[in-house]
């Protein structure tokens, strides 16, 4: 019998090969398709269910599709133990069916419907493991994206001023009409939510309780791309004071995630940071008018991303669910390949020439070099490019180098075949992705006019953010890490600014406080006092006293009887 994995991987592929050549096809011809499907007609009032087919939607849906292949495949081996791994092969299916139907949706109401599914499915798949982290986990990922829909609801409510909700047809009005404004910045918002930049970061390494191939798929091409996605498609309703703001907040989540990931010890933790400063990189590159660009390293980050999070958990499964760098070493010798694949990823993340990342990177920062911008801008850029190589390099030499640091025994199996398979179907996009999007996407090349000096900017601070990355990582025996002679801004960088504390303790504490207070004063206090507690004294009294007279005391006995043929005798008088 067939095995479920088999089945939807298979499926998958062949939809994403179909789609990348309709893509293809699409692109050539600078044609779109549009469909408008009568769902409902009542009494002259229609409901329409609208999708929208072009270069854009379909090549982003064969890159999902292919991707969710390649982990439905690896999952075959890596969920072996799971007795349900036929609810979680649905569940990741249900997962790419939400993202599929917020691609091809020009309209605000389909766009919901896979936005919602999205956070749904979320939330299932992070609280898989069913322990404490997990629900706290889910739990945080869950409510911070309420935040994001809530936001798109009340721009669904916003746009029945105007007729329709296929936004696509009034991207110019957003851009300058006053009124129509407010659903750029409410869509704007849930961006935000969904892509976690500041100050919604907290839920993204959190999320990192999730199965492997789950993070593998969420954190490549699916959840957190949605909002970059979102904003791609809504970029020409951008004015320019907001476009500044947002440039702003997300050149700071690119640095802060950068730094954090210095700083952190859990290798999922550290690719999920990765994920957080590339996502920065995507916004940022948008917010400064560039949307073809950011879609292009949206499309390459997807492949290396997804890769690198399949060689994690290829290494954390065979060194028996250690997930712990400093406990990591020596790895290479007993999984080469795995550690090939894992070293390519990680070096297409750097931005190393002729590697996936390096078209997409390299023409960013070029890009940004060309434009007239604040040295701010191009300071953060390049210092946030160069902490990219810095954790990478210091990932590669915690994990690869050395002989088990100071851990004496290891539990490390041989390679799996089946986990293999699917990592192997990504390693030649991730070599070759990069150049061949380039000839699809940008037929005319952008001209690159700098500066000797300015040209090899990009390579200088890969170099010297991977120089770092070594000297701060460094260790032997009798050696004190660096990093510990600054504790207090090793702790803060790695809680990344406070903000996991901000957005759990700060919006839990003063509520729960505040009940605490309410309790005290009101439940155990002057309504306890007057209310329920003073009849309950009452009765305590009461009833004494007549346990008092009932407690078979035949001298009270005796006056009660005495008492009692009395008041007879009076009343018969």
């Amino acid at each position: 019998m067939l095995s479920i994995c088999l089945i939807y991987g298979s499926f998958f592929l062949i939809l994403s090969l179909m789609f990348f050549l309709t893509s293809i096809n699409l692109m050539i011809l600078d044609y779109s398709i549009m469909l408008e499907l009568e769902m409902v007609s009542l009494n002259s009032c229609s409901i329409f269910m609208t999708v929208l087919f072009d270069w854009m939607s379909m090549l982003f849906m064969s890159f999902v599709l292919f991707i969710s292949s390649m982990v439905i495949f690896y999952s075959k081996n890596y969920m072996l133990g799971d007795l349900n791994i036929n609810r979680f092969i649905m569940l990741v299916s249900m997962f790419v069916l939400s993202m599929m139907l917020l691609i091809i949706s020009p309209n605000l109401i389909s766009i919901l419907l896979g936005w919602d599914g999205l956070g749904l499915v979320s939330y299932c798949l992070v609280v898989y493991y069913q322990n404490i982290k997990s629900y706290n986990a889910g739990m945080l990922t869950a409510l911070t994206n309420r935040l994001g829909d809530v936001s798109l609801l009340i721009s669904i409510s916003w746009m029945i001023n105007y007729g329709s909700w296929n936004f696509i047809y009034y991207l110019d009005f957003m851009k300058n009409d006053t009124d129509m404004m407010m659903v750029s910045y409410l869509v704007m918002f849930a961006a935000f939510t969904k892509s976690a930049q500041i100050p919604f970061s907290s839920w993204l390494p959190a999320a990192m309780a999730a199965p492997t191939p789950v993070s593998s798929l969420v954190h490549s091409s699916t959840l957190v791309t949605a909002g970059v996605y979102l904003l791609i498609r809504f970029n020409f309703s951008l004015n320019n004071t907001m476009m500044l703001i947002m440039l702003f907040f997300s050149s700071m989540t690119m640095f802060m995630a950068g730094l954090g990931a210095n700083f952190e010890f859990d290798l999922k933790k550290i690719i999920a940071l990765s994920t957080l400063s590339q996502l920065g990189l995507m916004m940022s590159i948008l917010f400064l008018g560039e949307y073809k660009l950011a879609f292009f390293h949206l499309l390459t980050h997807a492949l290396f991303k997804a890769l690198l999070f399949m060689c994690a958990g290829c290494i954390i499964h065979n060194l028996n669910n250690c997930q712990d760098i400093r406990f990591m070493g020596g790895i290479i010798k007993q999984m080469p390949l795995t550690c090939s694949f894992f070293n390519i990823a990680n070096l297409a993340l750097c931005g190393i020439p002729f590697l996936s990342g390096f078209y997409s990177k390299d023409l960013i920062l070029e890009v940004l070099s060309m434009n007239y911008l604040n040295l701010y801008i191009y300071i953060i850029f390049f210092i946030s490019t160069g902490l990219t190589s810095c954790y990478t390099i210091r990932l590669m030499y915690y994990s690869l180098m050395g002989n088990y640091n100071y851990l004496s025994l290891n539990m490390i199996n041989d390679e799996i075949n089946i986990m293999l398979k699917g990592m192997s179907g990504l390693i030649f996009l991730v070599i070759i992705g990069g150049s061949m999007l380039m000839w699809l996407m940008f037929p005319t090349p952008y001209f690159i006019c700098l500066s000797f000096l300015m040209k090899m900017m990009t390579l200088l601070v890969i170099m010297m953010g991977g120089w770092l990355g070594y000297e701060f990582s460094n260790f032997y025996l009798n050696y004190n890490l660096k990093s510990l002679f600054m504790y207090k801004i090793s702790m803060f960088c790695s809680s990344m600014w406070n903000m996991p504390f901000i957005s759990t303790f700060g919006i839990n504490y003063y509520p729960v406080f505040l009940g605490k207070v309410y309790y005290q004063y009101f439940d155990q206090g002057w309504f306890e006092y007057l209310g329920s507690q003073n009849i309950y004294n009452n009765l305590k009294v009461k009833s004494k006293f007549i346990q008092i007279l009932f407690n078979n005391n035949l001298k009270i006995y005796l006056i009660l009887l005495v008492l009692w043929i009395m008041i007879l005798m009076l009343n018969l008088i």
